[in-house]
């Protein structure tokens, strides 16, 4: 008896990360202005508690509330945890803590950074002030953090503030970046692995025998296990298509181009890629296409015509 060893399951570090643009209300304007200026604001809502971070809308009324007041850079921790290992990013590249503060003046704990020696020396009760970054914009990042203070001198008391600041900050771009571990699993291992070999293998569900490709390991209308390996195509049938005018960031490819659906001969599921070696206009639905492989490409680099006559509607329309 012999068995066939299963290929090591691949797994990849990926980053998804974007710059995210806004435009400022007043109230958001104002904060950021005056975290440049060293100034912290927040905001009175109709039962006269004050909110900071401020808010636009009261959130036991949903009214929208202007009351600007400022508030002191001294404050008090509500509570904290320890974060041993910094990550890319965040406040200090050393350990500290991340604590709720409860600013003088406000009745609500702002989410920052406290530098601090070791989680000893932080406990629920302390007294912190801000530490101001040197170099501000606008940004809450212009609080570097907290730090503990030992002063005795009372709490600050909440001021009415108009709001208006010189050179007003009215928008922010916020990177945001998401990093992760991804696995494909078993089955779409395989298929990634089978592309490497430049052919295209999917999956058959015993039940209702449709092909899946890419594969997922099960049918996604059946709900059991596909194990039966199938390779199909490599020639296949344009679906649906949309032409594509927008240049995408670090793609080296002119606009326009197509990016279409193509049932591969032999598969129940459509997958995408890219149409070339045609004008983008003389792209259609039934259009026969293959694939078309780079040197060393793990992966089709585009689809172009095969030359025969278009496929007959009746053989895809379910696929559309």
């Amino acid at each position: 008896m012999t068995s066939t060893a299963q290929p090591e399951v691949l797994r990849a570090p990926l980053v998804v990360e974007f710059p995210f643009t806004r435009s400022l209300g007043p109230v958001q304007s104002a904060f950021l202005s005056g975290l440049r200026d060293r100034t912290v604001l927040g905001v009175r809502t109709g039962d006269g508690k004050v909110l900071v971070p401020p808010v636009e809308y009261d959130p036991v009324t949903a009214e929208e509330i202007r009351d600007l007041v400022e508030v002191g850079a001294t404050g008090t921790v509500t509570t904290w945890a320890w974060n041993p290992e910094p990550r890319r990013g965040q406040p200090l590249d050393t350990p500290f803590a991340w604590v709720l503060v409860q600013l003088d003046g406000a009745d609500t704990a702002l989410l920052h950074a406290l530098d601090a020696p070791g989680p000893d020396a932080v406990h629920s009760g302390m007294r912190v002030r801000v530490r101001w970054a040197e170099e501000r914009e606008g940004a809450i990042t212009d609080i570097a953090c907290f730090e503990a203070y030992e002063g005795d001198d009372a709490p600050t008391q909440p001021v009415p503030h108009s709001g208006e600041f010189e050179d007003a900050v009215t928008g922010i771009v916020a990177p945001a970046r998401l990093d992760y571990t991804y696995s494909p699993g078993g089955a779409q291992t395989r298929y990634i692995n089978a592309l490497a070999e430049r052919r295209t293998v999917g999956e058959r569900c015993p039940s209702c025998r449709k092909v899946y490709i890419p594969p997922r390991g099960a049918c996604p209308t059946c709900g059991v296990a596909t194990e039966e390996a199938v390779e199909v195509g490599p020639a296949g049938t344009v679906t649906t298509y949309c032409i594509v005018n927008i240049k995408a960031k670090n793609l080296d490819i002119e606009v326009p181009y197509v990016y279409a659906h193509i049932a591969l001969d032999g598969a129940d599921l459509a997958l995408h890629g890219r149409i070339a070696g045609i004008p983008y206009d003389q792209v259609r639905m039934g259009l026969r296409v293959e694939p078309v492989w780079t040197e060393g490409g793990r992966y089709p680099d585009h689809y172009r015509p095969t030359g025969e006559p278009d496929a007959d509607y009746e053989t895809y329309k379910e696929m559309i």
